[in-house]
């Protein structure tokens, strides 16, 4: 399997297991097959409420000796409701107990929104918390005091700017990001940033790299284009004898990306798992690069409601 690696030495699997919209079920299923072909990463979060059974597949395929927990690689992320610097290890702690380990590989600020305390999904004014009365530098310390507690070993963020990420490179007291998960596929290719955590030794992961066509329809626009029917991706497929899918994944992979396909269907995720032995060549490269258009899939506007101290202009810093 492709790795990567982080400042210490440690390597992460670069092909993992996306967990998002998984369905409670359907993901404790989906676990145990990707366990069994050859996954060893699992990309987890407390917000996809599926956590226990991705906990419970992991310990039983750990149990019947099909893997042992040091072959694993296992992200799980802090929510906005727990950014106050008290609130991070007890959800920590508590992502710990669901997915049934004593610590994680890696640890992530999940958005640069904060709510209040116990509040799921901010949707009044009064339940979202404003990032000057929240400082991400803050939450950062007490990742940081995880990291020392040994309950994690590595740190980073996910769905930062560039701007919010130089930041809190240059604010973090003991251990700088070491990781900014990101939406990344051809029609968002993000080349700057890709540029800065290279120049920053910062590894980065590559969310929804297939265009998230299966997220929930509120979170959809009306004319939003579509990355698996592309006719570019379509003809490098047929070029390749590949799935669009395995283009899109080899395409992030070369791009030294971490990428985190989600599926619960058996063959597809076997399909997805053999992406590595896809090569594209520099044509194919410069093909796919001309498909930029800086397209968000989730931009961050379910935060933007009325009242809300969020827009989009500030999330992203554009």
């Amino acid at each position: 399997m492709l790795s990567f690696s982080f400042r210490n030495g440690d390597r992460l699997p670069a092909l993992g297991l996306g967990t998002w919209k998984s369905a409670p079920g359907a993901v404790y299923a989906a676990v145990k097959e990707a366990l069994a072909m050859g996954y060893r990463h699992i990309d987890c979060a407390p917000i996809y409420q599926n956590e226990p059974e991705v906990g419970r597949a992991i310990a039983e395929a750990i149990e019947a000796g099909m893997v042992a927990r040091g072959d694993l690689w296992l992200t799980s992320k802090l929510w906005n409701n727990a950014h106050a610097p008290e609130q991070v290890r007890p959800a920590l702690e508590k992502t710990l107990a669901d997915l049934r380990t004593d610590s994680l590989d890696l640890y992530l600020i999940h958005w640069p929104v904060a709510f209040k305390p116990g509040v799921l999904f901010a949707r009044k004014s009064e339940e979202f918390v404003p990032l000057p009365d929240q400082p991400i530098i803050e939450t950062w310390k007490a990742m940081e005091a995880c990291v020392a507690a040994g309950l994690v070993r590595h740190i980073g963020v996910c769905n930062f700017s560039l701007a919010k990420l130089d930041a809190l490179c240059r604010q973090a007291a003991t251990i700088r990001p070491e990781m900014n998960q990101i939406e990344l596929h051809p029609y968002l290719q993000q080349r700057t940033m890709l540029d800065f955590c290279k120049e920053n030794d910062i590894l980065v992961t590559a969310f929804s790299p297939l265009g998230s066509g299966d997220r929930p329809a509120a979170m959809k626009k009306s004319d939003e284009p579509t990355l698996l029917d592309n006719p570019v991706i379509v003809q490098l497929a047929a070029k390749h004898g590949a799935t669009p899918a395995q283009v899109l994944l080899a395409w992030g992979l070369g791009r030294r990306t971490v990428v985190i396909p989600k599926s619960v269907h058996p063959d597809r995720m076997r399909q997805n798992l053999a992406a590595t032995g896809v090569q594209l060549d520099d044509r194919d490269r410069a093909t796919i690069a001309a498909l930029d258009r800086g397209f968000r899939f989730v931009d961050g506007s379910f935060f933007t409601g009325p009242g809300s101290p969020y827009t989009l202009a500030t999330i992203w810093d554009e």
